[in-house]
């Protein structure tokens, strides 16, 4: 299901005013009509015997040590439950796995994962996901905005809750742009400006602490080029109505300013690119400080920042608009296999509601949807996280939500880095490069 993209300003009115709502301590109903307000954990089943659950997710070391924390928490307050943790680096670790596990027919898959962009609607059309309503006593879907559901709802039923928000950013080293004794660019910059700067700082011949070479910047093609897309049309990467938003002209322009980034001296060697497309944040070449500039999304500012002074700045754009768009950073799903769906749910709830659990993730998974998760977090808030989610504010006060990635966009990020290569590399023009892109695209959109 997809909607018209509607105002920001519009949402951020609504949360606000929920917000307010819940520091008030009023806690808006649920689908039964019960309390929905953070810790309301209701198992529903009134069993005691002993339960194990499996619970998936990426992210680096810090993220694991720090989702086990709220587990180890979860497991005390529910002794008869025992989850099994089997976290993953990068997000296709995990997808690799499920595609195998819902192949089999889904018992083999994890109780309760995290899933991204298109895979809710894909796998929630594919009945491999538990249909929210089915725990709806513990899975509060009407405490979350309804354009925070769209990536997860299938004709009308939501297959997943979201972790938070985020909004896609440029990350700016301004300890390396001192270092190599080139200013740091203001804000509405252009893609001209990137290519400038980055390829005087590459040609520096510049090393971190460890001794390793300092680049221009670490693209991460496939986080940028939605931005890019909706800077050059109306909508982005996708319509309202789940179609292909962009032609070839516009993804041609975008692998010809990468290969200008190139012919610079802005980019690592295309193999340093291409390795580099599957490293979890904390070994990515930003946060290892070999990078000057690099783009993600706003709540990877704690990681990024351990390589150096980092300043948030919207990305360049050569148009009027800045392209970004707020974005749910990932969802909550269980398996429609789940022999213990209730507990997964309880899981899902602790990890979305509880304070305790809240206050230990804060705005790892970006600024919370649900208003009373929010008023949670946003007071705890500070440094590096308080300028990323005064960022995300900045998106929902002056942008708007972009419509979803729809069913069949799951291989947007693989072609868009396998271009990236065969352009780098010398293996197809921008222009070509662009074709295949969207031949692909275009065939699987219209296959979902």
């Amino acid at each position: 299901m997809t909607r018209p993209h509607r105002s920001a300003a519009r949402l951020a009115t609504v949360l606000t005013a929920a917000a307010t709502l819940a520091l008030a301590g009023c806690a808006s109903a649920g689908d039964t009509g019960g309390s929905s307000s953070p810790g309301s954990d209701q198992s529903g089943s009134g069993t005691q015997e002993p339960v194990t659950i499996e619970a998936s997710w990426w992210g680096d070391d810090a993220r694991a040590a720090l989702f086990g924390q709220v587990i180890s928490d979860f497991e005390a307050k529910y002794p008869y439950i025992t989850v099994k943790q089997t976290p993953v680096g990068s997000p296709d670790d995990l997808f690799n796995r499920l595609a195998t596990d819902f192949g089999g027919g889904g018992e083999t898959a994890p109780d309760l994962f995290a899933l991204g962009g298109a895979k809710p609607q894909e796998y929630g059309s594919a009945g491999a996901l538990l249909d929210l309503s089915t725990v709806a006593d513990i899975a509060h879907v009407s405490d979350y905005p309804e354009f925070s559901l769209t990536s997860a709802t299938v004709d009308g039923k939501v297959y997943g809750l979201p972790t938070g928000g985020n909004a896609t950013a440029a990350f700016v080293n301004t300890d390396i742009f001192d270092k190599a004794g080139v200013t740091v660019p203001a804000d509405g910059w252009t893609w001209d400006d990137l290519i400038k700067v980055a390829g005087e700082i590459g040609k520096k011949g510049l090393t971190n602490d460890q001794g390793k070479p300092i680049y221009g910047v670490d693209m991460r093609s496939a986080d940028i080029i939605g931005t890019f897309a909706a800077q050059e049309t109306q909508y982005g990467l996708y319509t309202p109505d789940g179609k292909l938003g962009v032609g070839t002209d516009t993804i041609a322009k975008f692998y010809t300013m990468e290969k200008d980034l190139q012919a610079a001296g802005g980019l690592p060697d295309p193999s340093i690119v291409t390795d580099g497309v599957a490293l979890p944040p904390d070994q990515q070449l930003y946060t290892l400080g070999q990078a000057a500039v690099t783009f993600g999304y706003s709540n990877l500012i704690g990681t990024y920042s351990q390589g150096g002074t980092t300043k948030l700045m919207t990305p360049p754009t050569d148009t009027k608009t800045t392209g970004v768009s707020l974005l749910p950073s990932a969802f909550w799903s269980i398996n429609a296999a789940s022999k213990h769906p209730q507990e997964a749910a309880m899981l899902m709830n602790w990890f979305l509601t509880e304070p305790s659990a809240l206050e230990l993730i804060k705005d790892t998974r970006g600024v919370p949807f649900n208003p009373s998760a929010a008023a949670v977090v946003t007071p705890l808030l500070e440094g590096n996280s308080k300028d990323a989610a005064e960022y995300v504010q900045s998106i929902l006060d002056s942008g708007t939500v972009a419509p979803p990635q729809p069913n069949g966009g799951g291989n947007m990020n693989k072609y868009t880095q396998d271009g990236e290569a065969n352009v780098l590399f010398g293996q197809a023009t921008p222009e070509q490069a662009a074709k295949t892109w969207v031949d692909q695209l275009s065939a699987d959109l219209a296959a979902g």
